[in-house]
């Protein structure tokens, strides 16, 4: 599966680029029987140069995402990477996107995220806080309550950009 990943991510990087948008993450699902192709662009808008935040100044836009999907439709029908039928799906990674990459964890440091771990540690799976730091896979996350804490990037099951606090 990681190799099917890395070579749909060379097909699809030079497409990205010539349309002017990133390639945030790749997906291979199989949901209700079928098989799913996702793909998420992103791209970043400087309308408010003063501001750095990459959450809050950046997107795609529908046309985006449709000038990808046929662009990226050519190639994959050409290339045929995924021998089996699939649906392909073009979206943006959402403003609480997840975070699968390691490029993810660095781009997103002094944010507030949300994981999930695979196994408890000191006694829960669950954590949210900011996210301080991520070096050599290790990500440090400041809780309210609690020192920083250090986890690794192969215990985290799942982790998000929290945006909106309930």
């Amino acid at each position: 599966m990681a190799d099917k990943l890395t070579l749909l991510t060379d097909l699809l990087t030079p497409i990205a680029q010539a349309n002017e948008v990133s390639l945030y993450d790749i997906e291979l699902v199989r949901e209700g029987g079928e098989k799913i192709l996702r793909i998420y662009i992103d791209k970043e808008n400087h309308n408010d140069p003063a501001s750095d935040d990459p959450i809050l100044h950046g997107g795609v836009d529908l046309n985006d995402c449709e000038r990808f999907s046929r662009a990226a439709e050519a190639v994959l029908d050409a290339h045929d990477p995924i021998p089996d039928a699939y649906a392909l799906e073009v979206s943006s990674p959402g403003i609480e996107r997840k975070l699968t990459r390691d490029a993810h964890f660095s781009r997103y440091i002094g944010h507030k995220v949300q994981l999930r771990l695979y196994a408890p540690l000191e006694g829960r799976k669950n954590f949210k806080g900011i996210l301080a730091a991520f070096e050599n896979k290790i990500l440090s996350l400041k809780i309210e309550t609690d020192p920083l804490i250090k986890i690794s990037r192969e215990s985290i099951a799942s982790c998000k950009l929290v945006v909106f606090d309930e």
